[in-house]
């Protein structure tokens, strides 16, 4: 009898714990099916950017990519279903990667789009080298959007070219950088350091793409290492902070970066490669690309697109007071614009949106733009398209129904045009990936 009982009060702490345990699990196993389902009735299924694949037969439910997950708690991109990890809320996903190395027994791969979505590419090794020897392509146009990746592939990338040949001509550079955003700015500084002789040509101005983004807007990255600086510690700012910390590292640093000054050709020559810009010509032995993705602004092809009142990015939304302004789009860009616009007040906004979600949107600014919508400061249109653009109107087709809305400004926020045809004017294989590395 006292064995049984003393075998009771053993076993009772650890049935407590496995009670408990079990209750967690099926808790969670039902949010991640909720979460998962809302996002597929909502269209919510296409990963924007680097997201994981996650390989069932190798996955052992231990949860660690979901805890390294740095998007948590605030949004459930990865969930237990029937104890393996499962890409639950795939918009959500921004590419921080941090669930490939929290992984134990490998079963996480970071891939580019979908079987039914593919993304552009530019072939590029592990070293950051494209299929043209010499050439190397780092930061968003190789796919890594997020700021502190970018950061740390331009370093990664100066730290491959640095162990190349360097130039023995005098006149002949190490390396020509071609763009001044987070990862050509990173690997300026990284060239400083490891006392390269290199020329950084940004055709606009400081921080590329981030530059273009809207006043205000909030900008989301993680800690890096920047060089010749040390830790980079934000995690959410403004845009506005960003490129004033940039410019403080300018000065400070004496890096020297060549503004409105844009490349024109990449030619090969015999020791490495002839680079001609608007502002003349450079010779370099090798040349590091490290340009926006947007390329091109996307245009919608319609009647009345060449009017005046039309522009593709949003600069100051004070100068839309008093004014009724259609934003068309449905990434980050179109509903931070839309949102921006809306805020100033004695401003009508209207959000067309060809799709029926915003699936290309984070989920912090579709819940800003729901928000300020059920608060009539703006309204949306989904599932709609512009079909004319008139000096004091604007035409939408929404299924069957035209919508004839009085205008005084367009945003289009479609995106950009890949330079496919530059990468390929330069012997740069382009590939279009569909769930694949």
């Amino acid at each position: 009898m006292n064995d049984t009982l003393t075998l009771v009060i053993y076993c009772l702490p650890f049935a407590a714990i496995l009670g408990w345990y079990v209750r967690r699990q099926k808790r969670h196993y039902q949010e991640s099916l909720t979460v998962r389902a809302e996002a597929e009735e909502a269209g919510m299924t296409e990963p924007p950017s680097l997201h994981p694949l996650i390989d069932q037969n190798k996955c052992v439910g231990c949860a660690a990519c979901i805890s390294a997950c740095p998007e948590m708690p605030g949004h459930r991109v990865l969930g237990l279903i029937h104890g393996k990890a499962n890409l639950i809320s795939p918009t959500d996903c921004i590419g921080h990667g941090a669930c490939l190395q929290a992984c134990p027994v490998d079963a996480i791969s970071l891939v580019f789009g979908t079987a039914t979505r593919g993304i552009d590419i530019p072939h590029v090794k592990p070293d950051f080298e494209t299929n043209v020897s010499g050439i190397y392509v780092a930061g968003e146009l190789g796919g890594m959007g997020l700021i502190r990746n970018a950061i740390e592939q331009g370093r990664q990338a100066i730290e491959s070219i640095t162990q190349a040949e360097r130039a023995t001509d005098a006149e002949q550079l190490d390396v020509l950088i071609v763009g001044a955003g987070p990862a050509g700015f990173s690997a300026s500084l990284a060239a400083l350091e490891q006392k390269l002789r290199f020329v950084t040509v940004e055709q606009e101005s400081l921080g590329g793409t981030v530059a273009h983004f809207p006043r205000g807007k909030l900008v989301m990255t993680a800690p890096a290492k920047l060089p010749l600086v040390g830790d980079f510690r934000f995690r959410e700012t403004t845009k506005e902070k960003l490129i004033e910390y940039f410019s403080k590292v300018e000065r400070d640093t004496g890096v020297t970066i060549n503004y409105r000054e844009r490349v024109e050709s990449i030619q090969r020559q015999a020791d490495g490669f002839v680079v001609q810009t608007t502002a003349g010509t450079y010779r370099a032995r090798q040349v590091l690309l490290a340009i926006g993705r947007r390329g091109t602004p996307r245009k919608l092809e319609v009647p009345g697109e060449q009017l005046a009142k039309v522009s593709y990015r949003l600069i100051d939304p004070e100068q839309y007071v008093g004014q009724h302004v259609l934003v068309v789009g449905g990434g980050d860009s179109a509903l931070e614009a839309a949102c921006s616009i809306a805020e100033i007040g004695d401003t009508r906004v209207t959000l067309s949106y060809r799709s029926r979600a915003f699936t290309r949107a984070k989920a912090k600014n579709r819940d800003r733009i729901q928000t300020m919508a059920d608060a009539g400061r703006l309204e949306i249109a989904m599932a709609s398209q512009v079909a004319a653009i008139e000096s004091e109107h604007v035409e939408l087709m929404q299924g069957d129904s035209a919508l004839r809305l009085r205008n005084d400004a367009v945003i289009i926020s479609a995106g950009g045009i890949l330079p496919n045809d530059f990468l390929r004017s330069i012997g740069i294989e382009v590939e279009t990936k569909f769930g694949t590395a």
